[in-house]
């Protein structure tokens, strides 16, 4: 993808202080670029013989493809975007960052709720239903849309007016409410609630298929999410590994990306609606060598380990005991995928006898500091 490095967004939000959570909003998009450069660059310096591959850029508006809206207001009037300091809401549903398909589906979102008659959860005096709305575009343009609830008490209206609501959004291809009783301050709770459509929003990448569940990760941005997977895959071709552990696999992205015929992938999650959907995935994609599991990446042994593996940890990164195992294995190949380059510094650090060989930047959130970074790590000789 092409990026105009010139471009800068506006935003009435962020220049009226109404919302300042893109930190970087108003800045030439080539600038962005390079401050994550320099950053992803100073904390991986102690490898300077790494190759630096090109980054990957994003458009740098109506990338995201989730919105997490916290709501507010009144059921005549709520709001959907954040809380201001005085914990009371503040409508952001023209937000610049989100996808086209999902600013379009907020208003009609709010007439369902105010026709309904639920009543926004005011977090100062803790009464109310209505915590969140949590929408997700799929790359075909469905949606899935998650009403967040402190309790069943707006089910029975919500169940007589959603035809109305379907009628306004076709394209919903999946409804449910969350139950989350608890104050305090998570974005959803265990119970789900199914309401309309199929049981997982199909996200199709080229020619894989994910199954996104109601509670399910995928990244936010569809376009660089693809461009990881596909590194993955070129990097694995070129090592030639033919067996390959996927840990912290999720909905099995890069598993099915890099499946190929001779190849046995197996992946490994420590949740099992996620892993589910992996099955399916591979499943209809006729992928027999493509398997997954449920458990704890972190309580692998080494006698596990296969030629070649892809990590992809949570912000906290792999942990002392995974880098041991990782150390230890006789894996001639390491494919890291970070979301948090402290943390995949102070791991690659703790595994001297892998060197990094090649390194590359997906802007995966414009207007920010975040960026996601991968490297590829090659096995000494002399380890």
């Amino acid at each position: 993808m092409e990026a105009n490095l010139n471009a800068i967004m506006h935003c009435g939000y962020f220049d009226h202080g109404v919302c300042r959570s893109c930190t970087r909003m108003g800045e030439p998009y080539g600038a962005q670029l390079d401050a994550k450069l320099l950053h992803a660059h100073d904390l991986l310096a102690a490898w300077p013989e790494a190759e630096w591959l090109p980054p990957m850029v994003s458009r740098p508006e109506a990338f995201r493809n989730k919105a997490k809206m916290v709501v507010g207001g009144t059921a005549d009037a709520p709001t959907l975007g954040i809380l201001d300091d005085t914990q009371h809401g503040v409508d952001l549903t023209c937000c610049g960052i989100l996808t086209p398909g999902l600013r379009s589906a907020l208003e009609p979102t709010k007439s369902f709720i105010s026709l309904a008659r639920i009543a926004p959860y005011d977090v100062p005096t803790r009464r109310g239903e209505l915590k969140h709305v949590l929408l997700t575009e799929s790359a075909d343009g469905e949606l899935m849309l998650r009403f967040v609830l402190r309790s069943t008490e707006a089910l029975g209206r919500m169940q007589k007016h959603l035809p109305s609501l379907l009628a306004a959004l076709p394209q919903l291809a999946v409804v449910t409410a969350n139950l989350l009783p608890e104050h305090k301050a998570v974005l959803e709770g265990e119970e789900e609630i199914w309401l309309s459509g199929s049981e997982t929003l199909a996200m199709r990448l080229g020619t894989s298929v994910l199954h996104l569940r109601p509670a399910s990760f995928f990244q936010t941005n569809t376009e660089i999410a693809k461009g990881l997977y596909l590194q993955a895959r070129d990097w694995i071709d070129q090592a030639g590994a033919n067996a390959i552990l996927d840990l912290y696999c999720g909905v099995g992205g890069f598993a099915l990306h890099i499946a190929a015929p001779g190849r046995r992938v197996h992946g490994i999650e420590l949740s099992a609606p996620a892993v589910e959907s992996a099955r399916l995935s591979a499943a209809e994609a006729g992928l027999t060598d493509v398997t997954f599991s449920v458990g704890d990446a972190t309580a692998l042994v080494a006698a596990e380990l296969p030629d070649a593996i892809i990590v992809n940890p949570p912000r906290r990164g792999l942990g002392d005991q995974l880098c041991q195992t990782l150390q230890a294995s006789g894996a001639q190949t390491i494919i890291y995928s970070s979301c948090n380059a402290v943390t995949l510094a102070k791991d690659l650090a703790a595994m001297p006898a892998y060197t990094p060989t090649a390194i590359r930047l997906f802007d995966m959130f414009p207007q920010t500091d975040h960026y996601e970074v991968m490297v590829l790590l090659t096995r000494r000789t002399d380890a």
